[in-house]
Order: structure tokens, then C-alpha cells, then sequence
């Protein structure tokens, strides 16, 4: 652990808005910035501490009695050259990561353009866009384990990647995604994986990711402009008889993905069943639903987290009532 030199900010009593994509003001009781991953030896002294990256995932409901920890942004050796890829601090911001790697031609994550949050913070949920999870290109990550109390490696099989999941997320705050290494291309080519983004031009890696940022706030609200958590529900995995039951009902509902497992299922659109339960664009006091794309929940205008929780168990239940199929949250509700 002497690699790492003592470094971190301690805020007592911060307001967490700034922390919170969503934008809602809450507090917590104290906010621990490490820049000094050695310092995360201390985390089991801090009241009630909660990882925390820039809370693009979350939803706050009330003030936080208890510590947040985050990784600070910036730091020494943030991205480093290792065996052929690179080696990422976890706090550093996905996108900036995105950006870095194509100027430096380094190849493989430009459809995450846009993404907001972190690198540590996308590993634990795998996030993913337009066809590309940062699993797919993760060789081993480094956390500090708080069962074991040490610093230790887990290799790709053992982070167990799956739809917005992964071991950080089932063993939910006992590790800290300190660094990640990823295995990177030298050679750009498009992923065309997403319908979405076949017909975009294909010149450079550049040129593709302006491309891609197009089309994401074409269809998203801009951090700037409206808070929200990015995608709220996941898309939901029915198994095949569900499947088929609701296509020869719905005939006009988009073609699931075929999901790999002992039994046939198939991944379908969470986005287009909100929409036909008749909530897309529709706002219910200070948070609504994105007009551009319904799996979106948006802060309209200075909401608070139950406001956030009423609409979406709403949403739920409508799904739930005409499709039978039930919506999970992405979004994690503090």
C-alpha cells in the first residue's frame, strides 16, 4: 500500500446536489473525497459509509445519516499504460475516459460516449450503450476488499458481468472499485451491434463519437437542462412462452433479444411498454416522463426522491396491469 500517497477531504454536513445527477438537494452528514486509495483502509470508521461516484444512478430520498465515500475525480497515474491496454482510476469520469482513449488511439468504448458517472461506478452496474457494456472489454479490477480489509485483483470471470449487474452489485458495498484495467483495440471499428446506430456516418472514431453524442441528446435530457438518472427500469427478461403470449397479443411490440441461459428467454423493450401503459412525455407534479424516450424519469423542476419513487410504482403497476410483466428499477433508491 505504499504506492499511494495519504491524500483525501472531509466535509461535514455537505449538500449531496451536486452529487446526484437527478438534482435533489439532500445532505449527508459527512463526505469523505479519497484521492489516497490507502485511506480506504479507515472506511469502517466512518458512520454509515456509502460509495458514492457521481451518483448517476441513485435517488435520494431523504438525507443521508451516515458518510459518503467517493473516489476523487482527479489523482496521480489516473490512466496509465499496462500489458498492452490501460490501467483507469476508478474515479475518474467514464466519458472523459471515452474521450481520452480515442485522442491516444486506444479503441473499443466509444459507444459509451456520454455516459455519465465513473469508471468504478460503471463497473459495478456494467453500464452499457447502443450495443457496448464496459464488461465487455474489462480484464481485472482492482478493489479494496472490506470483509478482508486488504487490497486485492479480481480477474474478468470473477467481476461475473451480466445485464446491468455484476459481483460489485450483488455483493452490494463490500468492494471499491479502486482501478480497472481494460483490454483495448488499436484499431477503430464501429460496434454496429444497435440498430440505432448503423445508419450514423463512419468516418474516425472521432467523427463516430460526435455522431454518437447526437444521437444520445436527441433522445435524452442533457445533464445541464433536467436532471434525471439516465435509464430507470431495466428492460425486463420474460421467458419464451411469456414472450410469445405477447407478441401474438401486441403485434406491433419491437422483436425481444434472445437471452443466453439453461432456458430460452428473451430480453424486451421496457421503453415501449411504459409507452403503450400511456405514461411517455406524461408529468406527474415536479417529475415526469422524458417525451424522447420513456424509459427516462426527469426532475422537472426542483423534485424531492418520493416524488421520484410515487411515479415510477405507478408506472410499475400500469405495466404490470395490462402486460403482466414487471419493471425493475435500475436506479438505486436511497
Amino acid at each position: 500500500m505504499g504506492r499511494y500517497r495519504v491524500r483525501m477531504k472531509i466535509v461535514e454536513n455537505p449538500s449531496l446536489l451536486t452529487y446526484n445527477t437527478f438534482g435533489i438537494d439532500v445532505k449527508a452528514r459527512r463526505l469523505v473525497e479519497v484521492e489516497d486509495a490507502a485511506e480506504l483502509c479507515r472506511i469502517e470508521e466512518w458512520e454509515h459509509p456509502l460509495l458514492l461516484g457521481r451518483g448517476s444512478d441513485m435517488v435520494f430520498t431523504a438525507d443521508y445519516e451516515g458518510t459518503v465515500v467517493r473516489l476523487a475525480e482527479e489523482c496521480e497515474g489516473k490512466v496509465k499504460e499496462c500489458d498492452g491496454g490501460l490501467s483507469v482510476w476508478g474515479g475518474m469520469v467514464l466519458d472523459e475516459l471515452v474521450e481520452h482513449n480515442i485522442a491516444e488511439g486506444y479503441y473499443g468504448l466509444e459507444n459509451l460516449s456520454g455516459v455519465p458517472g465513473t469508471v468504478g461506478a460503471g463497473v459495478v452496474q456494467n453500464v452499457g450503450a447502443y450495443g457496448v457494456e464496459i464488461g465487455d472489454v474489462v480484464q481485472r479490477v482492482e478493489v479494496y476488499d472490506r470483509q478482508q480489509c486488504d487490497f486485492h485483483w479480481l480477474n474478468r470471470e470473477e467481476c461475473r458481468f451480466g445485464y446491468r449487474n455484476s459481483v460489485f452489485k450483488q455483493q452490494g458495498g463490500r468492494y471499491v472499485v479502486v482501478r480497472v484495467e481494460l483490454r483495448l483495440g488499436r484499431k477503430f471499428e464501429p460496434c454496429l451491434r444497435y440498430r440505432a446506430v448503423e445508419a450514423l456516418p463512419r468516418g474516425t472514431a472521432a467523427e463516430w463519437r460526435e455522431a454518437l453524442l447526437a444521437l444520445r441528446w436527441s433522445k435524452l435530457p442533457k445533464p445541464e437542462e433536467y436532471g434525471s438518472a439516465g435509464s430507470f427500469f431495466k428492460n425486463p427478461v420474460v421467458g419464451a412462452a411469456k414472450y410469445e403470449e405477447l407478441r401474438s397479443r401486441f403485434e406491433a411490440m419491437p422483436e425481444g433479444h434472445r437471452v443466453d441461459g439453461i432456458e430460452v428467454a428473451y430480453k424486451i423493450s421496457a421503453a415501449w411498454l411504459i409507452d403503450q401503459a400511456g405514461w411517455k412525455g406524461r408529468k406527474m407534479g415536479r417529475v415526469g416522463v422524458w417525451p424522447q424516450q420513456a424509459l427516462v424519469l426527469y426532475n422537472a423542476g426542483h423534485c424531492v426522491g418520493s416524488e421520484v419513487v410515487a411515479l415510477a410504482a405507478m408506472i410499475r403497476h400500469d405495466v404490470r396491469e395490462k402486460f403482466g410483466v414487471e419493471l425493475e428499477p435500475e436506479a438505486i433508491i436511497i
